[in-house]
């Protein structure tokens, strides 16, 4: 393995580690990959994020199309779409985290922007969200409204599912992920309550000062 790939796979190890560690996935769910000089690495299918190890990975290219090691996750062909629209991106990672989740199967969201920016961190990491259309885990009719949104994106929340974002690099996808779930859970222990979010105008000011 090249000392790129090889760099990539261990960043992917312990990505995977401390999202498992920390219950922001479980079981065999959640998807990590990083785009490398020879293609996409990703976890491979049917693996837990607790347990992956670096020869557990697999490697895609652009398209999601199968290049070598395990067969890879049925979710591969989401991370090559968001990575094809989102060029300056190196890394993508896709949860199934509980209060993310919960979020999504809520009724009456503002499909194009589902949670308010209660905080400026996620004003900074997070910015507008959209909600796309539930399709079944591994539906590749998700690919083309994936890559569509990612043009204009960096996170998106699939109804019924969790959310994915993409990063500079892995440590940044990382840091969005986190902000997006620590504010849905917010959102969850508010939703009866009167809030203040920040206004439209203070958010534009912190947008990607992060």
């Amino acid at each position: 393995m090249a000392t790129e790939t090889r760099r990539a796979a261990d960043d992917i190890v312990r990505a995977a580690r401390s999202l498992f560690t920390r219950g922001l996935t479980h079981g065999s769910t959640g998807n990590i990959s990083v785009r490398t000089v020879n293609g996409i690495l990703v976890t491979r299918t049917g693996s837990s994020l607790g347990t992956v190890e670096a020869g557990d990975l697999s490697l895609v290219d652009d398209r999601g199309v199968h290049l070598s090691g395990p067969k890879p996750s049925k979710e591969a062909f989401l991370h090559a779409a968001v990575l094809r629209a989102r060029p300056n991106a190196h890394a993508v990672v896709h949860t199934h985290s509980t209060y993310s989740a919960a979020v999504s199967c809520l009724r009456g969201l503002d499909a194009d922007n589902v949670l308010p920016p209660l905080t400026a961190y996620y004003a900074m990491r997070v910015g507008r969200l959209p909600l796309l259309p539930y399709h079944a885990p591994g539906d590749a009719g998700l690919e083309e409204l994936a890559e569509a949104t990612a043009a204009t994106r960096h996170a998106m929340l699939l109804s019924n599912h969790g959310p994915v974002v993409a990063g500079a690099s892995l440590a940044a996808a990382m840091d969005i992920l986190e902000e997006l779930e620590e504010t849905a859970k917010l959102f969850i222990m508010l939703r009866r309550l009167p809030v203040s979010p920040l206004t439209d105008e203070q958010a534009a000011t912190l947008h990607h000062q992060a």
